[in-house]
């Protein structure tokens, strides 16, 4: 697919552009209007693919929570392997379009790695993650990213009580949440281990209280983000931060994300996810 076609793609999903104009200016690249169809079915997340894991897999014990944090309530979903008495625990934080059927996925795929995994739906102080996919990023853009943060304090708290989990928690994130997760790492200074998937780089001025150690992802083509990474880098190491920056060539942004054909890379996406797990195990031991 035409790169320009993934970069106005990403612009949509970031920006954010209206839908009308992302059209308007989709079509103009393809030359016709006929060719939207095959090139949304391409681009935009297809769900039904998220089950690399079952929802009803005999393994794990999987349910929907709630915990008390610093919004109100929050809802989650929360997967664990059903014959660990303890685990160690990771935060799964989502992207910009909410806790959806990929996350969740992602969140049994921890589990089958021996974790206890709890994805927030950060979105329920707004009464939750809509179907609407666009809804969902607006509604993110209006979230108070320091109240969010302390509800990704307020989980780790919940997982350290929690009867099944080790007390040890980490964090993954993704795009929206892969920043989030460098917010949580500034934030907390109990978390073990964060992992953040092409994540926005913080304000470089504030590393300086990370405790945890890092592994961050990064996409080769991902130019809106990747033009951060210098000075965090150069801040985590004055700070003497354990940190890895991983960058994957020939890729793009949320390369991870199998229910988006053509921007999932399957080589990429295996080999972080490979590298995530045996950090997150290391760290969290």
């Amino acid at each position: 697919m035409d790169q320009r076609i993934i970069d106005l793609y990403d612009e949509y999903t970031h920006a954010p552009l209206p839908r009308r104009i992302f059209l308007e200016r989709l079509g103009a690249l393809a030359g016709s209007a006929a060719a939207i169809p095959a090139i949304l079915a391409a681009i935009e997340p297809n769900y039904a693919r998220a089950a690399i894991v079952a929802e009803d897999d005999g393994r794990l014990a999987a349910e929907h929570v709630r915990y008390q944090g610093a919004t109100g309530d929050v809802a989650g979903y929360l997967a664990r392997p059903k014959l660990a008495e303890k685990a160690p625990a990771v935060i799964v934080v989502h992207e910009n379009r909410g806790l959806n059927a990929y996350v969740e996925d992602v969140t049994r795929r921890l589990a089958t790695e021996g974790f206890v995994a709890l994805a927030p739906d950060l979105l329920s102080p707004a009464g939750g993650t809509p179907q609407d996919a666009d809804k969902a990023r607006d509604l993110i853009g209006k979230l108070d990213p320091d109240k969010t943060v302390n509800d990704l304090v307020a989980a780790m708290s919940y997982l350290m009580a929690y009867r099944y989990s080790s007390a040890k928690v980490g964090a993954i994130g993704f795009c929206w949440g892969g920043g989030m997760v460098n917010r949580l790492a500034i934030k907390a200074p109990d978390l073990k281990a964060g992992v953040a998937f092409y994540g926005p780089t913080p304000d470089p001025e504030l590393v300086g209280t990370i405790k945890a150690p890092l592994m961050l992802h990064y996409a080769g083509l991902d130019q809106r983000l990747n033009a951060g990474i210098p000075a965090y880098d150069e801040a985590l190491k004055k700070a003497g931060v354990e940190h890895q920056i991983l960058m994957y060539e020939g890729v793009n942004h949320a390369f991870h994300n199998d229910t988006s054909a053509e921007r999932y890379n399957k080589e990429a996406a295996d080999l972080a996810w490979k590298r995530s797990v045996e950090f997150l195990k290391s760290k969290l031991a």
